[in-house]
This record gives structure tokens, sequence and C-alpha cells, in this order.
């Protein structure tokens, strides 16, 4: 069971849980008001939901010997466009849809060229995410004209801190996008034709598989979950801030997805695992808060985790913990044999 992908991640989230229980013992309670539950298990699911999308997103880059650094700009870019929107014209349905509508498309254009950047030109994926990381905010501050821009709008709204059937909406949109790839890479064959791309990109090739068009695909839908993420994180804020909003999550995600057990050498991943890290991330930044730790210890707090988690995750570091415990006492010096006096 220790040789699973999943075993050292579920046992530091369920590790965390303990001790935030041992620690306050009011950490697990979920009370309902006003027909809509709270709680830090509800926040946890709800404030993680944007990291899980771009999470999921990242592990099928991350597959295909791919990294995208850019999912932050992108979440900053959809936010402010959406909000613009919606500031300049009435509110409604109609406002929102048409606001949604442009974000994601604003978003899947700028998955479109980091996937001929990667797939089409061969600019390695970590310099050609880096162009649009840079650029990217930038892009976002003239959305916004390097304003905050501030929205009331209940439609809007309903996508971060909206709720359904007593459940955050922002937890069940992250479910859908969830369900919807595993089934895709689960019970289809895209999952197989993507880690063959990226166990042996050549020999993928050379068997008449169309990398370039997978590798394109997976960047596209990376961008796609890091849209609906800005989304989520501007109407929960009611705002959208260009400088901050996504900032870091790139690498939240990155760490998540490790953590899960997807490696960055490409091949088989785990959709579930990129989850289960990142809900790992997102309890260890609640945990923070709650006891009460100062968020500037949040970022030491997490590389410690991590690093821990790699490790137990790691088969040469085990045998090597094996071999140290297994490893005998040296024998003690043998004594110098007695010299015997003979007479004749």
């Amino acid at each position: 069971m220790t040789k699973h992908r999943l075993f050292w991640p579920v046992v530091a989230l369920l590790a965390l849980l303990l001790g935030d229980l041992i620690a306050s013992p009011a950490f697990f309670s979920i009370e309902l008001r006003d027909g809509h539950l709270y709680g830090n298990l509800v926040d946890i699911l709800k404030n993680g939901a944007p990291l899980i999308l771009i999470a999921i997103g990242m592990t099928l880059v991350i597959a295909t010997r791919g990294i995208d650094l850019s999912v932050g700009a992108v979440v900053a870019i959809s936010g402010s466009l959406a909000c613009l929107w919606i500031a300049d014209h009435p509110d409604g349905v109609g406002a929102t849809l048409v606001a949604v509508g442009l974000a994601l498309g604003l978003s899947l254009v700028l998955g479109v060229w980091n996937g001929w950047l990667v797939a089409q030109l061969g600019i390695q994926p970590i310099i050609a995410t880096l162009i649009l990381m840079v650029a990217g905010r930038g892009i976002a501050q003239l959305i916004s004209g390097g304003q905050i821009i501030t929205i009331n709008s209940a439609p809007y709204e309903w996508i971060g801190s909206g709720f359904v059937f007593t459940l955050p909406s922002a937890i069940l949109i992250a479910l859908a996008v969830f369900v919807l790839a595993s089934l895709l890479v689960r019970r289809s064959a895209l999952g197989l034709l993507v880690e063959a791309v990226g166990g042996n990109p050549e020999a993928s090739r050379l068997a008449g598989l169309r990398s370039a068009r997978l590798t394109w695909l997976v960047y596209v839908f990376c961008a796609l979950c890091a849209g609906i993420a800005g989304l989520m994180i501007s109407a929960n804020v009611h705002s959208a801030d260009a400088n901050h909003a996504g900032l870091f999550i790139e690498l939240d995600a990155i760490l998540a997805v490790v953590v899960g057990g997807t490696q960055l050498t490409g091949g088989r991943f785990s959709i579930g695992g990129a989850v289960i890290g990142a809900l790992l991330i997102q309890t260890l930044t609640t945990t923070v808060y709650a006891l009460g730790i100062p968020p500037e210890a949040i970022m030491l707090f997490k590389a410690v985790v991590v690093l821990a988690v790699c490790l137990l995750q790691s088969p040469a570091f085990r045998r090597k913990l094996r071999r140290r415990k297994a490893r005998p006492a040296a024998p003690a010096p043998a004594s110098a044999p007695e010299k015997v006096e003979v007479t004749a």
C-alpha cells in the first residue's frame, strides 16, 4: 500500500486534518445557516476550487513533458476582462453570460498561443509559457486600466460565492470539470495517447500519433481551466486585481501535481492525485490561518510539507532509509592473541 502513488499525499492530508482537530476541536464543525453550509472544511473546498481547476489542467500539460507558467496571468486576464464588461454594462444574467463568454474565449486564445509556440515552433515549454507569464500581467493591467475593478453583480458573484443545494457553487463547478476530465482521459483513448506522447514523443510520432495536435490540445485545456479559475477568484472577492489575482498560483498548481504523483518527466499522470495535492496545499494554508501563525510563514510551511511528501514518495529515498535501518552494527575489533611462552 505504501508504494501507491496516492498513499503519502493522503496520509499527509489526514495528518494535517488530525493536527487541526487536536489544536482546535471545533475545526471540523459544520453548521447550516440560511440554507447554506459553513465551516472550515467547506472553506477548504471552496477556496481550493480554483487551485483544483488549474491543477487538473496542469496535470495534462506535465504529462506531455511540458509546463505552463502562464496560468496565473490567464487568471488575472480572465477576471479583469469579465469584471470590466460587467462594470460597463447593466447588471443582469445577460451581461454575466457575455462576460463569461468573452473571458473564456480569450483564455482559449491564450491557450492556442501557448500550444502554437510549443507544438508548432518547438520552443521549450518553460520559455514559451514564461513569455505569456510576463506579458499577461501587462495585458491584464491594460484591460483594467491599472485599477482594481469593483463590481456588484449577483449573477456573476454566484460563480465564486453562490450556493447550490447548500453547497458552494465553486465546489460543484470544480467537481464537474474533474468528472468531465476524468471521463475523457480514463474512459477514452485520450489519456493513453497523452501518456504515450509524454513517455516518448518521437516514438509516438513514428507510430502515427499526432503528438503536436495533442500537445496543442492540453495547453488549450489548461488555459480554459485557468480562465474558469479567474472567474471564480474575481467573483468571490467582487473585484478584479490585475496585480495580485492568481499571483504564484502556477507554483501551487505545479506543487499539487507533483505531490499527487505525476512526474515532471511526463508519461503516467493522476488527475485524482492532483486534486488531493491541491486540497493538501489549501488545507495547509487554512491551517496556518486557523492556528494564528503569521501569514508570512505560509510559503515556508508549504515548502517543508511538500519536501517531506516528495521524499516519502521517492523510491530511492525509501531504499536508503531501509538500508540504514537494516545496516548491522559494526563488529567489535578482535583482541590481539596472547603470547604464550614455551620453555624447553
